[in-house]
């Protein structure tokens, strides 16, 4: 599969076998396990006291999980079946959830009735592994047109066209994720994440009418746009090259860039602006931005972008938690208030 397939792999989830019923997020310690998962990565096979064995860190569009599988003593047996599947490939695993330094992993043990084989194209739903938005995506690209619709500079007119008015970039738009695990991960969440973003502007334009209302309407619909290639979806969601090595500010300010250099007549000092309401969205260097916001309107765009990101991981965490304490804590966003 391809860079391009994998991309628009999302939108394939029409005429699927029946699917999954038990996903990673609802396991518990000492769960018989057979189900199929999406695989991520995996180590390479190693002697223990009884045999060979390796570890595959297992996914579906829950969260991920390691499993182990435990070998017998014929190591080129164990070899061949690490190497007869690859990351992305989908899996069936049998075998019984265990906790290992308070981490829930999957043991799986040949003696014990496991098994670890790969599974069919054909045979799975993409859609177990890879989640859609909830939300209508064709709705939402219809509010992000709506948006691009009332913008008046006639540069930025141009500039949105090149983008919104390509029906190859928006079949690709519409099919991306947000993130790889943070928010809006699934086919569709970008288009969501970024009609948020450009809810928020639009309230904090007309709370500030100082603002520059097209400003704040291209840098919330822009601001993300890099994530068409930093983002590759199979049955996973996996950051590229590119994404790995640049990112989707660099990208995404080199792809708006691009774009200015074909609208007749571009100011310079609107380019630039352009490229920084991309490059400071993060708002720190420590969070990925080469430069801090340096007008009102990026300030802008970074803190909505920043609010919708971090209000679905806290919504998230909070309706995910699986405990009767008041509190439950999360190693990114500290505690969190459940009552």
């Amino acid at each position: 599969m391809d860079d391009k397939d994998k991309r628009r792999a999302g939108d394939d989830l029409t005429m699927e076998p029946e699917g999954k019923t038990q996903f990673v997020s609802n396991l518990k310690e000492g769960e018989e396990v057979d189900s199929l998962f999406s695989v991520k990565f995996k180590k390479p096979p190693k002697p223990y006291a009884k045999g060979s064995m390796f570890e595959v860190r297992l996914a579906d569009r829950t969260g991920e999980m390691t499993a182990k599988f435990w070998g017998p003593k014929d190591e080129e047996a164990v070899r061949r079946l690490y190497q007869s599947f690859e990351a992305d490939d989908v899996v069936r695993a049998k075998g019984t959830v265990s906790s290992y330094r308070d981490v829930l992993e999957i043991g799986i043990s040949p003696d014990k009735g496991g098994c670890l084989s790969k599974v069919a194209k054909g045979e799975y739903r993409i859609s177990d592994f890879v989640a859609r938005a909830s939300r209508d995506v064709d709705q939402m690209m219809s509010a992000l047109n709506a948006a691009v619709r009332r913008v008046q500079n006639k540069h930025l007119q141009a500039l949105l066209a090149q983008f919104f008015a390509d029906e190859a970039f928006v079949e690709r738009f519409k099919a991306a994720p947000a993130s790889m695990w943070l928010h809006c991960n699934w086919v569709g969440g970008l288009v969501e994440h970024t009609l948020n973003v450009l809810n928020i502007c639009e309230f904090l334009g007309k709370q500030y009418p100082k603002l520059d209302r097209d400003l704040l309407i291209v840098g919330a619909l822009l601001h993300d746009v890099g994530k068409l290639e930093e983002y590759e979806v199979s049955t996973n969601i996996d950051v590229s090259e590119d994404g790995m090595l640049r990112g989707h500010i660099v990208i995404g300010a080199e792809m708006v860039s691009r774009a200015c250099e074909k609208v007749d007549g571009m100011p310079k000092n609107l380019r630039l602006k352009i490229a920084h309401l991309i490059l400071a969205s993060h708002g720190e260097p420590d969070f990925g931005s080469p430069k801090r916001p340096q007008f009102p309107e990026a300030v802008a765009v970074h803190f909505a972008d920043e609010a919708d990101a971090k209000l679905e991981q806290y919504i998230a965490a909070k309706e995910g938690a699986q405990t009767e304490d008041p509190w439950t804590y999360n190693k990114r966003l500290g505690h969190i208030y459940l009552h």
